[in-house]
C-alpha cells in the first residue's frame, strides 16, 4: 500500500514538473512585442483659384411702391346741382379744362339786380362829388355815396365769381381717376366732384434702414426695377428729416420720369441706390462655409498650403454671383475639396480648371504669371465633396 502511494506522488510530480517546464519555454521563447507603425495619413487634396478685388459700388436694394406726383380731388367752390360731367373717366386734362357744371339757379337774376344796384350807387356817389365842389353838398354826403357805390361795386364782384365758380375747371394737369359727383348730384361749397392724378413724375417711396440712410444724398442716382416691366433710371428727391416711430426707418422718395403717363401709380418696385464704393470680390455664394464660432466666410490656402478662414460680409448680389468684403486684395480661394478642411490645416493644392466669367488675374512684375483661373460654381468630379 505505501509502495503504491509513493508511485503516486512521483508521477504527480513528474506531471507538475513538465507542466512548468512547459509554461516556461514558451515565456521564453516569446519576443518582445513590436511597436505599431504609424502610417502618416496624405494631405486633404482642394483645389483653389486667384481671386483679386475691385472697386465696386454697394447697392442698397429695397422694395417700395410707385405713387403719383400728385393726386387732387377738385371740390365745388359753390354750391348747385352738377348738371353736367364734361370729363370721363380716363381723360386726360390741362390746367383749365372744364371739368364739370353747376346750376346758376337765381345767379343771372341776382347778377342783373347787383348791376342796377352799382349803376344806381355810380350815379348817387357822382351826383354828391358835383355838389360838393359846388358848395352846396357836404363832405358826409359825399362819403356815404361813396360807401353805397363801393358795396355796390363789391356785391357785383361776388355774385360775378359765384356764377363763375358753378364752372368747375382741372388745377392740374393728369389723368381724371374718379367721377364722385354725377349729373343730378347736389354738392354744397366743398363738395367733391372728380378726382385728377397726375402721373408725371411717378415716385418710387421706399422705407430706409436707420444704418444707411446717412450714406444716401439728395439728387442722387437710383434704378427703379418695375414689376413685370423694364428698369428705369430715378433720381432721390426726399430723405425724411425724421424716422418712422413705429419702424425706425426714413421715407425716401425716387423721383421717376413717366412723359408717356404709360406707368400707372401703385405698381410695386425694387429701388437700387449706390451708396459708395468699396473694394470686393466676386465669387459663388456656394463656397460660402462656416467657422467654429458660427461666422460665415470663406476659406483659402496660405503661401504654405495651409488652410486660412476669412470672414465675410456681402457688399451686392448678382444674378451670377456675389461681391464680398473682407479677403486680401489677392487671394487664393478653395473651390473644391475632398472632404471637410479646417483652419490651419495642411493640404495638398492643385490649380481650378476653368474660368467662370470673372476677370482673370493679371500677374505683375514682382508676382510670378498664375493661371487664368478665377473662383466660381463649377462641376465637381465624382468623389469630390463641397463643404
Amino acid at each position: 500500500m505505501a509502495r503504491f502511494f509513493n508511485a503516486s506522488v512521483l508521477v504527480f510530480v513528474v506531471i507538475i514538473a513538465l507542466v512548468v517546464t512547459w509554461i516556461a519555454s514558451g515565456v521564453l521563447s516569446r519576443e518582445e512585442p513590436q511597436p505599431l507603425v504609424q502610417r502618416e495619413r496624405a494631405p486633404t487634396s482642394v483645389a483653389a483659384g486667384w481671386s483679386r478685388a475691385e472697386r465696386i459700388e454697394r447697392i442698397l436694394s429695397l422694395y417700395g411702391d410707385l405713387e403719383p406726383q400728385q393726386i387732387v380731388i377738385v371740390r365745388a367752390r359753390t354750391s348747385g346741382i352738377v348738371e353736367e360731367v364734361a370729363v370721363q373717366r380716363g381723360s386726360f386734362v390741362n390746367p383749365g379744362d372744364r371739368l364739370a357744371q353747376l346750376s346758376l339757379d337765381d345767379r343771372p337774376a341776382r347778377l342783373a339786380r347787383a348791376e342796377a344796384e352799382l349803376a344806381t350807387a355810380e350815379r348817387d356817389f357822382d351826383a354828391a362829388v358835383e355838389l360838393l365842389e359846388r358848395g352846396t353838398g357836404t363832405r358826409a354826403a359825399e362819403q356815404a355815396a361813396r360807401s353805397r357805390f363801393e358795396a355796390s361795386r363789391s356785391a357785383l364782384v361776388a355774385i360775378q365769381q359765384e356764377i363763375e365758380n358753378t364752372e368747375i375747371n382741372a388745377p392740374i394737369e393728369g389723368t381724371v381717376n374718379r367721377i364722385i359727383a354725377d349729373v343730378g348730384t347736389v354738392v354744397t361749397v366743398g363738395g367733391e366732384v372728380v378726382e385728377v392724378v397726375d402721373n408725371d413724375p411717378l415716385i418710387g417711396v421706399v422705407q430706409v434702414p436707420q444704418y444707411a440712410v446717412a450714406r444716401l444724398t439728395l439728387g442722387g442716382p437710383a434704378q427703379v426695377a418695375i414689376t413685370g416691366r423694364e428698369v428705369r433710371e430715378g433720381a432721390i428727391r426726399f430723405i425724411a428729416p425724421v424716422a418712422d416711430a413705429a419702424t425706425r426707418t426714413f421715407r425716401v422718395e425716387v423721383e421717376l420720369a413717366n412723359p408717356d403717363r404709360d406707368l400707372p401709380a401703385g405698381l410695386s418696385v425694387s429701388v437700387r441706390i449706390p451708396t459708395e464704393e468699396v473694394i470686393a470680390h466676386r465669387v459663388s455664394p456656394a463656397l460660402a462655409t462656416l467657422d467654429e464660432e458660427g461666422n460665415v466666410g470663406l476659406q483659402a490656402v496660405d503661401e504654405n498650403d495651409r488652410v486660412v478662414f476669412y470672414p465675410v460680409d456681402i457688399v451686392r448680389a448678382e444674378a451670377g454671383g456675389v461681391w464680398v468684403s473682407g479677403l486680401p486684395e489677392r487671394v487664393r480661394l478653395i473651390t473644391i475639396r475632398e472632404g471637410p478642411v479646417s483652419e490651419g490645416q495642411q493640404v495638398l493644392v492643385r490649380e481650378s480648371p476653368g474660368r467662370f466669367g470673372l476677370a482673370p488675374l493679371t500677374a505683375t512684375e514682382d508676382e510670378p504669371e498664375m493661371p487664368e483661373t478665377t473662383v466660381g460654381v463649377q462641376e465637381i468630379p465624382a468623389g469630390d465633396v463641397v463643404q
